[in-house]
This record gives structure tokens, C-alpha cells and sequence, in this order.
């Protein structure tokens, strides 16, 4: 790498671009499959982990020179990684702060900028050029040592019922709905993992053919733009206090009801709830703190939780993922009915 000789920061060599790919996050994508949700309409489809991987220094290296990016060199964490994506704090060549996220190929990934394109930075983070094919965004820099998860967990929950409301918008038809989803979900509890009780499935089953009726007859407004991705720790302070106390990042988008939106606030920080004098009381207060600051119907929140719960231990059940399955049924479990 070589130091960019106006200060602005450093400028990766293109040969050395694979010395930013963090052996920890190339070791959990390599014997990732293709997403098999992605079809061949959508850019660079069936990619698998190892592919990705021998690509991406070259996906970063164009992308740089695309926006002629710079890494930020007095960032104290310039090259960050998540479950799916690489992300680089860098420069624009006015000097601003800027993130570069590029994303292993999965099909909530291929509708990211199109999504953040609807919310226009209204309670998201903002995007400020995209290369879909490449599945590289170009965003705004927020203070990512100032995340949301620091604060209590009540607290916590007031601002994500706050941003379900902020972020609450009519959905593009290009956004896959709930209710085209539960096709899938449907066939993926009928043949569901034994370890998962049959007495779950059957409820979630009947919760979800109700929730989806009233869908389609009208009854529950479908059709609105929804991240189903929102937590706190994919909630940052922004940089800019002109641009509110927080703001979201990370959104994986949906059409469909915003009570759907709820749910991943009931897993994450569950050592909290296990603490608690009462697990299931605990829970159902997050639930219900969320539902009165996003003005949502309680009781739907709570069924579509219940329903996630059940599909996301469906999922980890074939998996082999011992601990998310014992997480997620213990949890539905407190929100049976």
C-alpha cells in the first residue's frame, strides 16, 4: 500500500488487496454454498464462499477506483467484517468519510441499495452510490463505536420502535413479499428437522395461515416497506447530529407489515433474558415496548415472533447449529399462545 501524498489516506495496491480480507471472515465464507434463493435473473448468482472469495480483491480494487476511494488511514478500524460483507472505512477524493460495503451474494443483499434508494436516509443509513453486480454500496460513514446495543436494553427498544415507525413507507413490487415468503416457509415446516416439537410447528403453522389471510384479504396492510434485519447492534449513532440520534444499517428489505419487523429484538442479547426473574415477562416487554413506540398491533407482534422463532429454529435445526436451536425454541416457547 502507498500513502496517498495529499494525507487524505492510503491508497491499496492492487496486488495487496487480499492482505484486507481478515483470515477469520475468509475462513467462515469459504465452504459457504451458493444462495440457492438467488436465480439466474439476479447480478452474479449462485456464488459460493471460495468463488467469492477469489474475486473480491479485484470487486474492491475496481470499486476504488469507481468512486476513487482512499482507506481512511486514521481510522482505528479501517477494515471491518460481518456475517456476509467486507467493510472499508475510507475517503472520497474530497476528503469526506465514507463507508465501502461489498457483500458476498445472497438475495436479501441483491435488493440493499434499492431499499436504502426508497428509505433516501430517512432513518437509515444513507447510500450514496451503488454497483449492484458487484454487490458493492458506497455509504455514509456513521460512528461505529457508538452502537446502539451499549444502551439498556428498554431504552433499546424505544429507538427500534421508533425507527419501524420512521422507516414505515409503501413497498416497491420489486420487493418480495410475506406473503410470497410463506410459500416457502410453509413447504420448510412440512419438512422440518424431528428436533424441532411438532406441537410448534403446528401452532406456528395455524398463526401463520391467519397472519397471511389477513394479508391477502386486506384486513393487515401488506404492502409496506419492511427491514427484517433491525436490531441494536444494526443501529449506530450517525457522525453528522444533524442527522438524528440514530439510525439503522445492515436492512435486509420486504414487503410486508412492520409487526413482521419486531422479532430479531426478541433473540439478540437473550443472556439478558435468561437473567431476568422472569424470561417469558421479559421478553413479552420488549415485544410490548416496541409495539406502543412503532404503534403496532401487540398481538401481531407477537404471532409473527412466534412464527420467526419457529422458522429460525427450522433452519438451524438442519444446520447442525445446537445453541441457536436451543435459543430459538426456548424463546417460542415464551411467546406460544
Amino acid at each position: 500500500m502507498r500513502q496517498d501524498p495529499h494525507g487524505r489516506g492510503i491508497q491499496p495496491e492492487r496486488h495487496g488487496l487480499d492482505l484486507l480480507i481478515p483470515d477469520d471472515f475468509a475462513a467462515l465464507l469459504r465452504d459457504r454454498p451458493a444462495d440457492r434463493l438467488l436465480s439466474p435473473a439476479y447480478p452474479r448468482h449462485g456464488t459460493t464462499g471460495a468463488e467469492w472469495l477469489e474475486v473480491l480483491p479485484a470487486i474492491v480494487a475496481k470499486s476504488m477506483r469507481r468512486w476513487d476511494l482512499m482507506l481512511d488511514g486514521s481510522s482505528s478500524t479501517p477494515v471491518r467484517t460481518g456475517q456476509t460483507a467486507l467493510v472499508l472505512d475510507v475517503l472520497t477524493q474530497s476528503g469526506a468519510p465514507a463507508i465501502l460495503k461489498i457483500s458476498w451474494p445472497f438475495v436479501e443483499a441483491a435488493f440493499e441499495h434499492l431499499a436504502l434508494r426508497e428509505w433516501d436516509g430517512r432513518g437509515m443509513v444513507r447510500l450514496e452510490a451503488a454497483e449492484p453486480k458487484d454487490y458493492a454500496l458506497l455509504l455514509e460513514r456513521l460512528d461505529a463505536d457508538r452502537e446502539l446495543s451499549a444502551m439498556g436494553i428498554l431504552e433499546s427498544c424505544e429507538v427500534i420502535g421508533t425507527l419501524i415507525r420512521t422507516l414505515d413507507r409503501p413497498a416497491h413490487a420489486r420487493f418480495e413479499s410475506l406473503v410470497e415468503r410463506s410459500v416457502r416457509w410453509e413447504d420448510e415446516m412440512k419438512a422440518a428437522n424431528p428436533r424441532v416439537p411438532r406441537r410448534l410447528i403446528a401452532q406456528a403453522r395455524s398463526h401463520m395461515t391467519d397472519l397471511i389471510a389477513d394479508l391477502t384479504s386486506g384486513s393487515a396492510d401488506g404492502g409496506r416497506l419492511i427491514d427484517t434485519d433491525l436490531h441494536d447492534r444494526n443501529v449506530l449513532a450517525p457522525l453528522d447530529s444533524g442527522r438524528g440520534d440514530w439510525l439503522a444499517i445492515d436492512p435486509q428489505a420486504a414487503a410486508g407489515e412492520p409487526a413482521f419487523a419486531v422479532a430479531p429484538m426478541m433473540w439478540n442479547r437473550f443472556s439478558e433474558t435468561t437473567r431476568a426473574h422472569s424470561p417469558r415477562a421479559h421478553v413479552r416487554m420488549r415485544a410490548g415496548i416496541i409495539s406502543d413506540a412503532a404503534g403496532l398491533d401487540e398481538d401481531r407482534v407477537r404471532a409473527w415472533t412466534f412464527v420467526r422463532l419457529v422458522l429460525n429454529a427450522i433452519d438451524v435445526a438442519h444446520e447442525g447449529d445446537n445453541e441457536t436451536l436451543t435459543r430459538s425454541i426456548a424463546l417460542a416457547k415464551m411467546f406460544d399462545q
